[in-house]
């Protein structure tokens, strides 16, 4: 394994597999208390830097599905016939 081309692509697929564990980590159920958000907000944020590195198109991928699981989810909340955001 002493090819750069070989523990790349090892690398990319522990960073597949390593993503595959966030996001199924990243569920709101999950992720409730304070500090299990910003477990998960630390854990993007490696893998974010590390997938930066990486030229396999999965990595990316999931780098920006990991990355949409830190944005808010918004709510439509209806009252009195107006919607409230």
């Amino acid at each position: 394994m002493n090819d750069p081309g070989t523990i790349d692509g090892a690398l990319d697929e522990m960073l597949v597999n390593l993503a595959g564990i966030v996001l199924r980590l990243a569920k709101p159920d999950l992720t409730r208390t304070p500090q299990a958000r910003r477990a998960l907000v630390q854990s993007v944020n490696q893998y974010s830097a590390c997938a930066a590195r990486s030229s396999d198109p999965r990595v990316h991928e999931l780098k920006a599905k990991l990355e949409e699981t830190l944005k808010p989810n918004l709510r439509v909340v209806a009252r009195d016939g107006m919607t409230l955001w």
